[in-house]
Parts: C-alpha cells; sequence; structure tokens
C-alpha cells in the first residue's frame, strides 16, 4: 500500500536520530519496548498484514515462524482479552482501560524474533515503534505537556538537551487523521492488537 504516513512518520524519526544521537541507544537486538502488548490503529494491522502476505512469498519459513508466534500470543491472550473476541476490537470504556493497564505486560509481540531480538516484519512496523525512542510529547493526567522518551535513552540529557531532540509535535494529528480516514473508508473504530491483527481472517 502506498503510504504517505510512514514516509512523513520516517523523515520525521530520522530527523530527530540526527539531532538526538548522542543519546539514543537503540540498536538492533535491543527489544525492551517490544515486550508487553499495546494498542495499535487498524491502519498499522493493515500495514502489518501486507508484510507477511510479502513474506509468505518471500521467506515463507520465517512467515510460518510469525504465524505460530501469533497462535501462542493467541492462546494466552484470549482468556483475558479486554474487548471482543470476534473482531480483535479493544473494548473503550473506562473498566476496559483499567484491566489493560495490567493485561499481559510481559507478552512478547509475536513479530519479534526472540533469538536476534529484531522484527521480522521491520520496514511494515506500526506508527508507534517507529516514533519509539526520540523525545514525543504527551499529555500529563492533569494536563501538563510532557516530553517522553525510551527509558534506555537520554539518561544523562538535559531538559534542553531532550527539547532540542523532539519529534514533530504535529505527528500525532497527522496520525488521527490518516487512522480515521482508513476507519472510515473500511467502516472500522477502535484499536487492536498485533497478534489480533495478524490471527487468520475469517472468511464467511
Amino acid at each position: 500500500m502506498s503510504d504517505t504516513l510512514v514516509q512523513i512518520v520516517d523523515a520525521a524519526v530520522a530527523d530527530a536520530y540526527q539531532r538526538g544521537d548522542p543519546h539514543l541507544v537503540c540498536h538492533p537486538g535491543c527489544s525492551q519496548c517490544c515486550i508487553g502488548v499495546f494498542p495499535i490503529a487498524h491502519e498499522d494491522g493493515a500495514r502489518l498484514r501486507e508484510g507477511l502476505a510479502t513474506l509468505e512469498q518471500t521467506d515463507p519459513v520465517k512467515a510460518t515462524r510469525i504465524h505460530n508466534r501469533v497462535k501462542d500470543s493467541l492462546t494466552r491472550l484470549d482468556p483475558w482479552f479486554p474487548g471482543d473476541l470476534t473482531t480483535g476490537i479493544l473494548n473503550e470504556d473506562h473498566e476496559a482501560a483499567i484491566l489493560f493497564e495490567e493485561f499481559a505486560n510481559d507478552e512478547p509481540c509475536p513479530v519479534l524474533d526472540l533469538t536476534t531480538g529484531t522484527c521480522d516484519l521491520y520496514e511494515h512496523r506500526p506508527i508507534l515503534c517507529r516514533t519509539f525512542g526520540p523525545p514525543m510529547r504527551s499529555e500529563g493526567d492533569n494536563g501538563e505537556v510532557n516530553l517522553a522518551t525510551c527509558e534506555l535513552c537520554f539518561i544523562h540529557a538535559t531538559t534542553e538537551e531532550i527539547a532540542a531532540c523532539e519529534l514533530d509535535p504535529t505527528i500525532p494529528a497527522k496520525e488521527e487523521a490518516s487512522n480515521e480516514a482508513f476507519n472510515t473508508t473500511h467502516n472500522l473504530h477502535g484499536q487492536t492488537l498485533i497478534a489480533y491483527a495478524l490471527r487468520p481472517r475469517i472468511t464467511p
């Protein structure tokens, strides 16, 4: 799929990395951020499925390993999934949000190769994965604006140095607009998880 958002995000991340290079420790094999489930947009899921479909043609052995990890992950996730098991969409009410806080925090991403610590669908990874690392604006519980970073990065950086490496603050709004357009086109809502986005499609 032609993806303008990915191009915009990747360019912004490359710029942030250039400015923050001395403080960024991300490297192949560093996979701490790949442990624990997190919500993704349906558009992210479509990218992942496209990547897996391509991999089935170019490296069927690796694709089979992903399918097996997805199956194993779903076996662990299904009994406690705070959402609709049929659609794979997370519930959006307050109770579900509380349940999600304690849900599968030690579950490895099914796209992660645990042997190498690398992503088997790296070129098709979700937007959150692409932007994780450089400082990015987030809103605190009291409405204050913070600059969130990976806990392994910017350890010895000053507040000013962190601010100077901030990821383009317009990215979240652009991502939201892209996701909303995708959901409208495909009559979708809410968010899902990587394992549910990659499970075999059920056809009537």
